[in-house]
């Protein structure tokens, strides 16, 4: 039996989150520069975008570049800027067509006035759009973005247009990048790293962590089925015991 037919297509993630890590070093096993890798890093993106529509997940967040990555050598942070402008704009009309909406989350400001633009057109020209949501996290940071929240709700109360008493975890969900999206049941990390790397800290408090030792190039839908398997065989309590389910 195949692993897709293993999967209990009642009880797939509706939301799967990905750090898409290990296209430097794949590149370098190939003896190529880092960005090669992270050319041969979209198509997986396509093909995992395939899959996770195909099997019924309805929101996938990639992982696709953060705030700390700025650290990175300069000429391969260009390359990768360059790549995003290109990305977008050859993927835009095929995603459209397949009825795919794209958002892309994290700060923007700090992004070129090119790649803004194409980031807008993309959300605005696929807003209508269901079949999938496919959220890029693009200069994000979760310290960043709670940062950002507590600035923004501390602003509204000065403003008297909240009261203190009403912060609770929903009102704080409703100031972050994600208040459209619910939480990730399922994270994965390809490359073999056991880390989160400062990715959506507050919103994967019960999320599934599925870590393959695979690089990102090379991960395979066999590779989502089996985490997908991984996630079903785990019993998710949420705080209670397994004879309260």
């Amino acid at each position: 039996m195949s692993l897709f037919d293993q999967i209990n297509l009642n009880n797939v993630p509706k939301h799967i989150a990905i750090i898409m890590d290990g296209n430097g070093r794949w590149a370098k096993k190939q003896g190529e520069f880092r960005l090669f890798g992270h050319n041969a890093g979209v198509e997986t993106i396509r093909e995992t975008l395939k899959a996770a529509e195909e099997i019924g997940v309805k929101y996938l967040t990639l992982y696709t570049f953060s705030i700390e990555n700025w650290n990175r050598p300069k000429d391969e942070v260009d390359g990768i800027m360059e790549l995003l402008v290109q990305s977008i704009s050859n993927e835009l009309e095929d995603l459209h067509a397949k009825k795919v909406r794209m958002w892309f989350i994290g700060n923007q400001s700090q992004l070129s006035k090119e790649l803004q633009d194409e980031m807008n057109f993309a959300m605005d020209k696929t807003k209508n759009n269901n079949n999938i949501h496919l959220i890029f996290a693009l200069n994000y940071s979760s310290r960043w973005e709670i940062t950002n929240a507590i600035k923004e709700i501390s602003k509204d109360v000065k403003n008297n247009k909240i009261s203190i008493d009403k912060i609770d975890d929903e009102l704080i969900s409703n100031y972050l990048c994600t208040k459209h999206f619910p939480d990730p049941e399922l994270l994965i990390r390809t490359s073999g790293e056991y880390r989160i790397s400062n990715f959506l800290l507050w919103q994967i408090a019960y999320t599934e962590l599925h870590f393959t030792d695979v690089l990102w190039p090379e991960f395979t839908n066999e590779d989502l089925y089996k985490a997908i398997l991984d996630y079903q065989n785990r019993e998710r309590r949420f705080g209670k015991i397994t004879e309260q389910l």
